[in-house]
């Protein structure tokens, strides 16, 4: 079964004809679930990262901190720089 179907189009790749920051971030995560880690890694780098950027939200969220939403914006600057050189890498040597 291809879930390919299911996944959203991205729409900055339909207006713009190049890829987003975040293209590849569906199909990277169904490769994760397949347990294609590798693979995952080499549709989208920034998979891991984001993940993590995703569990620091979600931990952030239950717990107001001062001290953790620091964290989580110092987390989103590193998810962000990983984008950046994921992006860099994945056109220019993949």
């Amino acid at each position: 079964m291809t879930l390919e179907k299911y996944m959203i189009p991205c729409l900055f790749k339909t207006f713009f004809g190049f890829e987003c920051l975040g293209c590849g971030f569906q199909r990277s995560l169904f490769l994760l679930f397949q347990g294609e880690f590798l693979a995952a890694f080499k549709m989208y780098p920034a998979i891991y990262s984001c993940l993590l950027l995703f569990a620091f939200g979600a931990f952030h969220l239950f717990n107001k901190s001062k001290k953790y939403k620091k964290l989580f914006w110092q987390m989103a600057l590193v998810n962000l720089v990983f984008m950046i050189g994921g992006y860099y890498f994945k056109h220019f040597y993949f």
